[in-house]
């Protein structure tokens, strides 16, 4: 019995089968926890980020509107906007200070009364 305990024993190094599956199980029950919750904050995100976003936009409208004292703008297309850029004072900056430039989740329209709208994608 003696020379039994003693040849189990030989120094080697390493985890046994059990530990390994405690392991693994424990790692396996984490991930069923973890995925839908990471799925559940992209949703959060794909939902949340053209709301803040839109907001955005309105305040750069209404921060432009209080600048400059408007009550109302003419409303004009996209294509009489940017081929009518030569009319811009000499030293004045090309894009004001209050609005960002990235990408966006959508597209976003002004009506004359400076009111913000937006397109709503679809995340598939």
């Amino acid at each position: 019995m003696k020379g039994f305990a003693k040849k189990g024993n030989r120094g080697e190094k390493g985890f046994t089968l059990v530990e390994l599956l405690v392991v693994f199980t424990l790692m396996g029950i984490l991930a069923a926890i973890m995925i839908p919750n990471v799925s559940g904050l992209i949703n959060f995100a794909q939902t949340e980020a053209p709301d803040a976003e839109l907001s955005i936009i309105q305040t750069a409208m209404d921060t432009m509107m209080a600048k400059d004292n408007l009550i109302g703008v003419t409303a004009v297309t996209a294509g009489e906007a940017t081929s009518n850029m030569s009319n811009f004072p000499t030293g004045a900056p090309l894009y004001p200070d209050y609005v960002r430039f990235e990408i966006s989740s959508g597209n976003y329209t002004c009506d004359a009364s400076g009111e913000v709208a937006r397109t709503i994608y679809t995340f598939d």
